[in-house]
């Protein structure tokens, strides 16, 4: 093999090599003329390599970092970000010189706007978990006064009462806050020293369960060889050990009531498949929309209920505890949008638009309420690509951002006195198509359907959905 064969190999093989990094390659000569492009760059442009190879590399990168190389024969180490259409990158370029002599220069650079984007998604995802997540110190909130003060008052004696803290039981309409509240109670017990800083909150929803089987083991562990497969694993008292046990929807344990009877009378587990008894110390909280007297063995809603805490709905508070409640969901927005991206946020109402929100009926109470309240704001602020460099937002939410079936006059009359069948009617399609605007599915709608009074199965639902895409 000759000297110029052997050369025109090793070029194949670094073309080769090329062509297969993630990264576009670019070389031009000292003219700016493209002498070599890979598959990648070419891509980018919605062309071959063929095609570009030969022509001048602004033809196809008006901005290319290449051309400042070219000139300045100095290097730029990915501090240049350009754009192709609506692509962004970060690109490095270096010239190309040999003895002295400068022949051309070559770039490396990739897309960083896909990344970008998942940034931005991500920034959105934490700003929305943030105006959704329970509250985290019973100061932030107990101030709402009326019944909230008589809520909290008892929640912290349930918790901080000298005698020790009680197990106890939130009942109420679903979305009026007993999650919030029982994450409350753990926090102020913290606060407290009842529990230690690093105590566990272990949450359950107990109408996650159809096998009780399985839901028996998921509560109380279970000992490899207790059924076919079956590997030991801690329990959520095990787990709770120490802290708070969440039962939500505990109107669903009729199941394994006995069980948990004799846990909290014992304070003493045992596995599933188990010989051994295991120590607990658990404050359990359990919540539901239903009265659990008259579905929990009476000793075990005994051993519960010694304190019940009953959450009243959004319909049954105050004016001031509603307009109380609007300034909260308002601030909380304010300042997750100063923790997403800088930006002192100041979010105001028309008086209309005011009135039109504290007046509404919202049959999924508070949880409602606050995701009106946010849709109304995100609908009427910018958008994330136009407020680049802003440090401070004025915005004004008006009638025309609050969400239609909140407007419509008689959502009101027909949820106020309407009875409430299996039949889909013109306040349920309403309440559906906001469901299914927050992401929810067919089952997950009609359980909470049910929970409002409305006993439509996930079927119906599912063929309402399909019948109405354009929702």
């Amino acid at each position: 093999m000759d000297a110029q064969e052997k050369l025109l190999n090793e070029i194949k093989v670094f073309k080769e090599i090329m062509n297969r990094s993630d990264e576009g390659i670019n070389i031009v000569d000292k003219n700016g003329v493209l002498v070599f492009v890979n598959r990648v760059s070419a891509e980018y442009c919605n062309s071959v390599p063929e095609e570009m190879t030969g022509r001048l590399i602004e033809d196809f990168y008006p901005n290319a970092v290449l051309l400042n190389v070219i000139r300045t024969k100095k290097a730029v180490y990915g501090e240049k970000i350009h754009f192709v259409g609506k692509k962004k990158y970060v690109c490095s370029s270096f010239p190309i010189e040999f003895d002295g002599k400068f022949y051309g220069a070559y770039s490396v650079f990739r897309d960083v706007q896909e990344i970008e984007d998942l940034n931005r998604r991500v920034r959105y995802l934490e700003m929305q978990v943030s105006l959704t997540k329970p509250e985290n110190d019973i100061e932030s909130v107990v101030n709402y006064g009326g019944s909230f003060n008589k809520v909290f008052n008892k929640a912290k004696r349930a918790v901080g009462s000298i005698g020790g803290p009680r197990h106890s039981i939130i009942t109420g309409e679903s979305g009026t806050g007993k999650t919030m509240l029982a994450t409350l109670m753990y926090n102020y017990a913290k606060k407290i020293g009842v529990i230690s800083q690093n105590a566990p909150f272990i949450e359950i929803n107990c109408a996650q369960f159809t096998n009780p089987d399985i839901a028996a083991m998921e509560i109380f562990g279970s000992e490899e060889g207790a059924y076919t497969g079956s590997k030991k694993k801690q329990g959520l008292f095990e787990q709770a050990h120490g802290g708070i046990l969440f039962l939500d929807e505990a109107h669903t344990l009729e199941n394994y009531q006995n069980l948990l009877l004799k846990a909290i009378e014992s304070g003493k587990i045992r596995r599933i498949g188990g010989t051994k008894d295991i120590s607990i110390n658990v404050i359990i909280i359990a919540a539901s929309t239903r009265n659990l007297s008259d579905v929990l063995l009476p000793e075990l809603y005994q051993r519960l209920a010694q304190y019940e805490i009953y959450l009243p709905s959004l319909s049954e508070r105050s004016c001031e505890e509603k307009e109380q409640l609007f300034s909260h969901f308002v601030k909380k927005y304010e300042q997750a949008v100063m923790d997403a991206h800088n930006i002192k946020y100041h979010v105001k109402f028309t008086d209309e638009a005011r009135k039109i929100l504290l007046r509404a009926v919202y049959p999924r109470n508070v949880r409602q309420f606050r995701d009106v309240i946010n849709y109304s704001i995100d609908s009427s602020s910018p958008l994330i690509e136009d407020i680049s460099g802003q440090s401070e937002i004025i915005n004004t939410v008006t009638v025309k951002d609050i969400p239609f079936y909140i407007i419509d006059g008689d959502v009101k009359a027909e949820n106020i006195g309407e009875k409430k069948t299996d039949k889909i009617t013109s306040s349920v399609k309403r309440i559906i198509d906001q469901m299914i605007l927050e992401g929810k599915g067919p089952r997950k709608i009609s359980h909470e359907l049910k929970e409002m009074g409305y006993p439509i199965e996930y079927y119906k639902v599912a063929y309402y959905i399909r019948t109405n895409k354009n929702v």
